[in-house]
């Protein structure tokens, strides 16, 4: 369990992956009004702000995903392996969002949401 654990700590973090390509190096960020600031960016950094959003939208749904599989009692290795999953994708996803490749970002983004459906229809089978 320990693994699936790790992974909800990760994926709790990810978001902030986004956040780094949307202000990282940047000589004008405006800490004095960074959502207004964000808000107003084109480009990678857009891109980066929006992946953060969606990051934090999946994080509840799989965080949910892996105590209820585990309070279940699925498999240990089930849970490890949907939730490793689950981290892979969001991190492809991530990737594929800041670099403007929508076609994978959107393939990513599935096999992310499949996976949490996953430890919910596991948890349901036991």
């Amino acid at each position: 369990m320990k693994i699936s654990f790790l992974c909800v700590l990760i994926a709790g973090l990810l978001p902030y992956m986004g956040t780094m390509a949307a202000k990282w190096g940047f000589r004008r960020y405006d800490n004095h009004n960074p959502r207004q600031w964000l808000g107003e960016q084109t480009g990678f950094r857009a891109r980066g702000n929006a992946a953060q959003a969606n990051s934090f939208e999946a994080f509840p749904f799989f965080a949910a995903g892996v105590i209820i599989a585990t309070m279940a009692q699925v498999d240990v290795a089930v849970v490890e392996g949907l939730a490793v999953t689950f981290v892979v994708a969001r991190v492809g996803y991530i990737v594929c969002y800041v670099a403007d490749k929508a076609a994978w970002r959107s393939i990513f983004w599935l096999v992310g949401l499949l996976s949490v459906v996953a430890l919910f229809v596991e948890a349901l089978r036991v």
